[in-house]
């Protein structure tokens, strides 16, 4: 069994097999630096648009336009990982309720 995990965005992926370690972990990222990847680039994105507000604001920029689509950028990305959060901790509780 072998099941892929692509994200929203590029590069981050995560793969979940159904042998014990084989030993072949150079082939795809563990799971933790996928997800570390992906909140470093969200990060970013917030960054970078914090400074294009701020280069707006302060007259270095007048490109308006992708000013907003940076902001908008930003903020999808962010409200795309509170919702994967909320999954994860979602199936994390129902996993707990389950009865052994």
């Amino acid at each position: 069994m072998d099941i892929r995990l692509n994200t929203v965005l590029p590069g981050a992926t995560a793969s979940i097999t159904g042998t014990p370690s084989s030993g072949n972990h150079d082939a795809a990222p563990s799971f933790a630096e996928t997800l570390k990847d992906v909140f470093e680039r969200i990060n970013q994105t917030q960054l970078d648009s914090a400074e294009m507000t701020r280069q707006f604001a302060s007259g270095e920029t007048d490109d308006l336009v992708r000013v907003i689509t940076t902001a908008e950028e930003a903020s999808v990305a962010l409200q795309l990982a509170v919702q994967v959060r909320n999954k994860v901790v979602e199936a994390y509780q129902e996993i707990m309720r389950m009865q052994v």
